[in-house]
């Protein structure tokens, strides 16, 4: 067992139920990105009076009784590693990897992550065998939220159905959140997020991989209900930047982190505190993922440029919010041409964010 608390939210990495804050309300699934269709999923199981939206960290709850009935901590139960980067061995990467997704999920109000070791033990269990060892015995579960396409245990067997039929035979009550469409009015939308809606689309993980990597960010973050954002420390590069008047922080972000499509984004950046990740600064720019050709780069890397900004940022960690895909990532002829390129791309950053925020 190991608990690591983030931001006012509990993360349990669970081989068994020592430690655990019990019983438990449970949001169950995936939850990589926890977009607007996770949100739905997990409103069930929040205490009346939390909502979902950017919130400040709910105050630390001792367990008490209610009105005839005990407290349940609302936790969201998930599965480590990824069950797809289980079963084909490849690494896969996230939208949200932990740091970002407790720290979202604590803006809902949620008080308990758990994260359950997906290996060939707990794949192999029956529907009946999850139901009983870990929502029954581990969670002393007394509610449950799931998705509509919910499968578990082994070889995804079980549906959305069979849990709620098997959790009756608890007296646990399920709900079965329907699978959620982009409608335009979500009131989770972020103010800095583009308004364009998104047709008759089912909000799902693998979308806005896919917009992502179309360099569609807009309809990314209309679909996350927030806007796509890289963390990051900032390192040493090679300061090609500043020699052509355009110096760039160059981050270092979680080898696990979900890239988008490479090229040159409008963003917002904000410096966070070295205490929490409260920002203490804001600032807007462009930011470049890719290899570099220009400069014959060998590796990927992530580059913004702020605008108007001077200071030493190494050491710092940034959040940097992609608003816009400007232009795909190419090769110039000469440092000069490159340098024409980046002061067009400002002027464009300039006029979107000065609309976008």
């Amino acid at each position: 067992m190991l608990n690591l608390s983030q931001n006012g939210c509990s993360v349990w990495v669970a081989s068994s139920s020592v430690g655990l804050l019990t019983p438990t309300a449970v949001a169950l699934g995936k939850f990589d990105g926890v977009h607007l269709g996770h949100q739905r999923v997990i409103q069930p199981v929040l205490h009346p009076g939390d909502h979902l939206s950017v919130a400040s960290s709910p105050q630390p709850k001792e367990n008490q009784q209610l009105t005839n009935q005990e407290y349940t901590y609302s936790t969201v139960v998930t599965f480590d590693p990824h069950p797809q980067e289980f079963f084909t061995g490849q690494p896969r990467t996230l939208l949200t990897p932990l740091d970002e997704k407790v720290q979202q999920l604590r803006s809902l109000g949620v008080e308990q992550l758990v994260l359950l070791p997906f290996d060939k033990e707990l794949s192999a269990l029956t529907p009946e065998e999850f139901v009983e060892k870990i929502l029954v015995q581990q969670l002393r579960c007394q509610q449950i939220s799931i998705g509509q396409d919910f499968c578990f245990g082994e070889k995804r067997s079980g549906t959305a159905k069979d849990l709620q039929l098997i959790a009756a035979k608890h007296n646990i009550p399920v709900t079965i959140v329907p699978l959620q469409t982009y409608t335009g009015d979500s009131p989770t939308q972020s103010s800095c997020v583009s308004t364009t809606p998104t047709q008759d689309a089912r909000i799902s993980t693998s979308l806005i991989r896919q917009t992502l990597e179309q360099g569609d960010i807009e309809n990314a973050n209309l679909l996350l209900g927030r806007p796509y954002t890289l963390f990051g420390v900032v390192v040493q590069g090679q300061q090609l930047g500043r020699t052509i008047g355009f110096p760039t922080a160059n981050l270092q972000l979680p080898k696990e982190k979900f890239l988008p499509r490479q090229g040159v984004y409008a963003v917002r950046v904000f410096t966070l505190s070295e205490t929490s990740d409260a920002a203490s600064s804001e600032s807007l720019g462009v930011m470049n993922i890719g290899n570099r050709p220009t400069v014959n780069g060998t590796y990927s890397s992530a580059e913004v440029h702020l605008f108007d900004w001077s200071g030493d940022l190494y050491g710092k960690k940034l959040a940097v919010e992609l608003i816009k895909f400007l232009r795909p990532e190419q090769k110039f002829p000469s440092l000069e041409a490159l340098k024409t390129q980046i002061q067009l791309d400002c002027v464009v950053a300039k006029e979107v964010l000065s609309v976008e925020c």
